[in-house]
């Protein structure tokens, strides 16, 4: 739990502002709630104790050496890579091998992030796109409690909320180790009535790998934002483009023999290109007694990923490169309205929110194919996607007295598909609903702690390409079995929060979700698949400490017991473990920002052992890495900072897969470990102007 002070980290006194909620819905600013105080002091009107908002004063402190680190700030989040920075991050969460993110609904000032029917992975999630320095907070839930949060919101969903304006133009540049450059502008400017942001950014690394990666990134942000008479209107622009090369995870058998090296690769030609360009329009204001919001957004998106996986298995002539291809347009929009409810004064003071929210993906091509070199020499499947949604939910608080309050929610999901795939038997049509009852009780705070209890219902949306699939797009010869369009999931959670130690929040969540169909990687053909049923059970402890004005302290444990609820009908004897569901996760933070000028972060990030296949006869190794920042204001508009990355040269691995490959060479198949190492320690250094 982190509704954090973030003045603390600036001077002996703080003011902090976390945003009311209604059902779940943040309310607009007029209804903040200011804190002022120490770490003393509860904040905020959260649902569970899992729920809380890190602002832009704490994230300055952190180290970040991957823009997706930024979602580290949510407690027990893994992140991690297993192919090019150009690609989206590998998450981990509550048991789950996220794969690139679905189960964990994320968003971008609103806009959702999770692509469904995409050509790597179902809701797939790439936060390249986001400026680090222009997140103004980061909003995290866990659960399926929350009646806004809809499609790939199982394990939680995240919001990274942008700053309207700059306090002054800066300026910002980086050098380091392994090829890093990196160059930042941004400002604000007055114009028409309120704030023109800008900003530009490039960003070029090789990396510690045998292979450059020549990642070359260019982001861009202009928005523009203004108060309106009773609440702020805004307009966004981003753009985000990239391209890559990369190496993807090698089989621990090939470093053992000494055929290629830990950073080593077998393709030189893997790597990709993406790019996306979004506008999006957000206003608020009152409606009568009560508060309305509403946004409307539009997203272009293109990427093409070129992956080699088994290496010589299905052709040891050309090789097993794959093209994953993805080319969509996605339009959406969310409106709601929060008004109290004077017809039930009788019970207490309450609040209703009614909201409704939809989304349409134009999907022109996604597409699998045979490549050699990045040319295309065969296609494996071929589609044209349409799929819409739209959702209606509403959200009833109330606070019966000084020390109880609840939330009612419920929500209506209706999908809709239609799929044109090359091979006519897979074409058609497919629609699916889904409601989701919530329930929430409130209990304090008595001595500044609070009590919850949660539970709901929530769910995924499966790849729309498997919801009329009849035939093995492979083998159309072989028949296939459909998929559920929508996989329910189910929560509930019990904890606590509490500010009773001097200088100090805790916050302690027991929590188990169920889901009626689990994702799992199939390393031999680079996408996800649906399985058997699961469950999941977890404890989660939060803790920030103050012990001075200028120092905190904060640390994350999370433990999770992960397993399929049913024998697999194929293989009884193949066990229940959930491949890559990770057991225990651990992060401990420092932060400084002392009065002398001194000023910086140091993180410590850990992620245990997982089993690799259902019995758990194969587990990965631990990982444990430890990232310091350190800085000095030179004067009043200048700043040095340095980062050490993995300052103790861990050799763990980001992640580990097993599964059948095939090097050249090799007269059959062989299961192995495939593993993407954790990069060497990195020293980047960076100088920031402000005018």
């Amino acid at each position: 739990m982190r509704f954090i002070p973030a003045a603390l980290l600036l001077g002996a006194s703080l003011a902090f502002t976390t945003t009311a909620r209604a059902g779940g819905v943040p309310t607009s600013p007029g209804n903040e709630i200011v804190v002022i105080g120490h770490l003393e002091q509860l904040a905020g009107a959260p649902l569970a104790a899992t729920e809380g908002v890190v602002t832009r004063e704490q994230l300055e402190m952190r180290p970040l050496g991957r823009t997706g680190e930024i979602l580290e700030v949510v407690p027990g989040l893994i992140v991690t890579q297993h192919s090019g920075d150009g690609k989206a991050n590998q998450y981990f969460l509550r048991g789950f091998n996220l794969d690139h993110g679905t189960d964990l609904a994320t968003s971008v000032d609103g806009v959702p992030v999770n692509m469904p029917t995409h050509g790597h992975g179902q809701g797939y999630t790439d936060i390249n796109f986001v400026i680090p320095e222009l997140v103004q907070e980061v909003h995290y839930r866990k659960g399926t409690y929350y009646a806004d949060a809809g499609n790939f919101a199982a394990a939680g969903t995240v919001n990274l909320s942008l700053r309207d304006r700059l306090e002054s133009p800066f300026l910002a540049l980086e050098t380091g180790e392994y090829g890093w450059r990196r160059g930042l502008a941004a400002g604000s400017l007055e114009l028409a009535g309120g704030d023109l942001l800008l900003a530009a950014d490039y960003t070029a690394n090789d990396g510690p790998w045998k292979l450059d990666e020549d990642l070359s990134r260019i982001n861009a942000l202009a928005r523009f934002s203004r108060a309106t008479d009773s609440g702020r209107f805004s307009l966004s622009f981003q753009a985000y483009d990239a391209d890559w090369d990369a190496t993807d995870q090698i089989p621990q058998r090939a470093v053992d023999a000494g055929l290629i090296d830990r950073f080593g690769y077998f393709d030189p030609s893997d790597g990709g290109d993406s790019h996306r360009y979004s506008l999006s329009a957000r206003a608020d204001g009152a409606l009568g007694s009560g508060r309305w919001q509403a946004q409307l957004w539009a997203v272009d998106y293109k990427m093409r990923l070129y992956s080699n996986f088994t290496y010589a298995m299905e052709d040891p002539l050309d090789g097993d490169q794959i093209e994953q291809y993805d080319d969509r347009r996605v339009y959406g929009a969310s409106a709601s309205w929060s008004v109290p409810l004077a017809a039930l004064e009788a019970l207490g003071e309450s609040s209703l929110t009614l909201g409704t929210d939809m989304r349409y993906d134009d999907i022109d091509k996604v597409g699998l194919y045979t490549s050699v070199a990045r040319q295309r020499s065969g296609t494996l499947r071929e589609d044209r996607v349409k799929q819409g949604s739209i959702a209606g939910f509403a959200s009833l608080d109330t606070r019966w007295n000084g020390w109880l309050r609840s939330n009612l929610g419920l929500r209506a999901d209706y999908f809709d598909f239609d799929v044109d795939s090359n091979i006519e038997a897979n074409s058609g049509s497919e629609s699916a609903s889904k409601l989701s009852p919530k329930f929430s009780l409130v209990f304090g705070p008595w001595q500044q702690t609070e009590f919850f209890a949660n539970i709901g219902r929530g769910f995924h949306s499966n790849d729309a390409r498997g919801t009329t699939l009849r035939v093995d797009p492979t083998d159309p010869s072989q028949p296939a079995d459909r998929v559920d369009a929508l996989v329910d999931a189910r929560g509930h959670e019990v904890g606590l929060r509490s500010a009773i130690l001097p200088r100090t929040q805790l916050s302690l969540g027991l929590w188990e979700l169920g889901l009626d169909s689990e994702l799992l990687f199939s390393g031999d053909a680079g996408i996800t698949e649906p399985n058997r049923k699961s469950r999941r059970r977890g404890l989660e402890l939060s803790a920030i400490w103050s012990p001075l004005d200028w120092l905190v302290l904060d640390l994350d444990l999370a433990w999770t017991h992960a397993r399929f609820r049913s024998t697999d009908p194929e293989d009884p004897d193949a066990g229940n473990r959930i491949p890559g569901a990770v057991e225990k996760v651990a992060a401990l933070g420092v932060a400084v920002n002392h009065p002398a000028g001194w000023s910086g972060g140091l993180r410590l990030r850990h992620f245990g052992s997982a089993p690799l296949i259902e019995d758990n006869s194969v587990r990965s190794a631990s990982t444990t890495v430890v990232n310091l920042e350190a800085g000095y204001q030179l004067g009043p508009k200048l700043k040095l900072s340095a980062t050490l990355l993995n300052l103790f040269d861990s050799s763990d691995n980001d992640i580990t897969y097993y599964y059948e490959s095939q090097l050249p060479g090799e007269a059959a198949p062989v299961e192995d470990i495939h593993f993407h190492p954790v990069e060497p320690r990195t020293l980047r250094v960076g100088l920031s102007m402000s005018f």
